[in-house]
């Protein structure tokens, strides 16, 4: 069947820079001057008026011309910045920055190796970088010059950071810059999926996320919402927390620069700011939100349990290509009571979300019967930056193939069945970021994606030549039941046999780790086989390994 949103329509897409809407609303100039940004690694707070300021005088540094001490970074000179940092309030103020003056951005995961940079930056083409400086070796790989890599908070000798280039604009006087007209479809900025391809997304995606979440937008009792973003701010959902929703209304943003657990639960009981208290009393904790990776129900009660004070626990669904969220999990009672929050659910079709959901062969799925879903809004990213087969395998006419099987229910509220059949079975995230090339073999592990296929190629790039072919897919053996690991399966080469089986695996998984985040290693193990099974057209058959292999598993835990 086809199915929209039960939410009323949403206003048509202006063709507008995104800065406008989100900060340029009359209804912002009655805001009071609240603390929009605390760092708790640093103690570093800024207010909402310092940083549009601060924007303004950023976006005035970069973009004015060289004679008149800028950068001058004009998008019609093919210019895209790269960032490549840890979570700080300089990294939101850069990207609207970019944003005043329509010159996209690049969101480089800040836990990359040189090896998945150096595939990042070859899809973004970055002209210049920001960067932390403790990732400025990881920046330098990229081979730009010196001079066009930028350190974004904090201070390196030799290197001009963004703060210097907001001093100089006010203590230069640099006449301000106005705001670029931007149209729906200019490029915004590039952000990855799974490591292997770059969504481009838009300023009117930006602006259709605001618009709809604007239908969502709720109080506190205090007045003020208070959101403890844990996630990186390259992260899709991380991103629109911090960079775009939360300009929707009066909130404050405490920022982590990367998980710390201690940190966390000390910020908590130390920081009047967030209205909380001691780990053991968590009881002004009013909402908790899960995302970028499934929750079982038993472990969402045990985590409830521990805030006595939470009025609701947020869920829902997502992904990249559609810039944020397809569907959530409603407040009670909006609609006048008919949007439903069902347990098991990922909740109802987001503002402005139509959807499809098809049988294998294409034809529509009824009521409560599974099927792959398709979206479409005005969320729907632009296509692959540099990868235009898997645009067109991913975005057709205005819909986006998901590869996730979904039922839903009389009253429209979706249930999560499935990955598509055709490859292996994986739990899906509850914001969840996606690339179709893999969209129905991606792992999601301890939140992020992971594509068997970067793992195969990175195999057999091994110097050694030990091996001939490879597979990976998702087995059991994640931190819950329903979390998937990457297991290899790899043929041996001669030179592989001869080397013998145990000296291969060691060195194959030394090469992993050495190429590859600590999340993309190879945890549930390498197997040796004589041959991968494939169709014959020449797909492999994931899910003949994975099957064999779960079978194997559970015959061992009978002994």
């Amino acid at each position: 069947m086809y199915y929209k949103s039960l939410y009323p329509d949403l206003p048509k897409v202006p063709e507008s820079n995104a800065h406008h809407l989100l900060f340029n609303r009359p209804d912002q100039k009655e805001w009071p001057d609240y603390t929009l940004f605390i760092n708790v690694a640093t103690g570093q707070q800024r207010s909402f008026r310092e940083f549009i300021e601060r924007v303004r005088d950023g976006a005035t540094a970069l973009g004015a011309d060289v004679a008149h001490g800028g950068l001058g970074l004009r998008p019609e000179n093919g210019e895209l910045v790269g960032i490549l940092s840890e979570n700080c309030p300089d990294y939101v103020a850069l990207m609207h920055s970019l944003l005043v003056i329509t010159v996209p951005f690049a969101l480089f995961p800040s836990s990359m190796t040189q090896y998945e940079f150096k595939h990042a930056n070859s899809l973004a083409q970055a002209t210049r970088i920001f960067a932390s400086p403790s990732l400025l070796p990881l920046a330098l790989s990229s081979g730009l010059p010196a001079d066009r890599i930028h350190i974004l908070e904090g201070d390196n000798e030799g290197y001009t950071s963004y703060d210097q280039l907001v001093a100089s604009a006010r203590n230069d006087k640099i006449s301000r810059l106005p705001v670029r007209h931007a149209t729906k479809d200019t490029l915004a900025y590039l952000i990855y999926s799974s490591g292997t391809n770059a969504v481009m997304t838009s300023h009117g995606n930006i602006i259709s996320v605001a618009l709809a979440t604007m239908r969502m937008v709720w109080n506190t009792p205090t007045g003020l919402r208070v959101t403890f973003n844990i996630l990186p701010v390259y992260h899709t959902l991380g991103l629109c927390t911090t960079t775009f929703i939360n300009f929707l209304e009066p909130a404050t943003i405490v920022m982590l620069p990367k998980w710390n657990i201690d940190l966390f639960f000390d910020s908590i009981s130390n920081s009047s700011t967030i209205h909380a208290s001691k780990p053991a009393d968590m009881s002004s904790v009013q909402t908790l939100a899960s995302g970028a990776a499934y929750l079982p129900p038993q472990l969402a009660d045990q985590v409830s349990a521990r805030f006595p004070g939470q009025e609701r626990f947020t869920e829902g669904y997502g992904l990249s290509e559609f810039t944020m969220t397809a569907a959530m999990k409603p407040v009670p009672g909006l609609l006048n009571g008919r949007a439903k929050n069902k347990p098991g659910s990922i909740g109802i079709l987001y503002p402005g979300v139509e959807a499809r959901i098809v049988r294998p062969d294409g034809s529509l799925a009824g009521l409560n019967e599974p099927g792959e879903i398709l979206v479409r809004g005005a969320t729907v990213a632009l296509g692959y930056k540099g990868n235009d087969k898997a645009t067109r395998e991913t975005f057709i006419d205005g819909w986006l193939r998901t590869g996730d099987q979904m039922r839903i229910d009389e009253d429209g509220v979706l249930f999560f069945e499935d990955r598509t059949k055709a490859n292996c079975t994986i739990h899906p995230p509850l914001i969840l970021c996606c690339t179709y090339h893999s969209l129905q073999d991606t792992l999601k592990i301890s939140g992020m994606q992971v594509s068997p296929v970067e793992i195969e190629n990175t195999l057999l790039e091994q110097p050694d030549k030990l091996i001939i072919d490879a597979s990976v897919a998702g087995v059991s053996g994640g931190r819950t039941s329903d979390e998937r690991i990457p297991r290899a399966w790899i043929v041996l080469s001669p030179a592989g046999a001869a080397l013998g089986e145990k000296e291969v695996v060691a060195r194959l998984n030394g090469w992993v780790k050495e190429r590859l985040s600590r999340y993309k290693w190879l945890r549930g193990g390498i197997g040796i086989v004589e041959m991968i099974p494939k169709s014959p057209t020449g797909k492999v058959l994931r899910r003949v390994l994975m099957e064999e292999y779960e079978r194997e598993v559970k015959a061992k835990a009978k002994l």
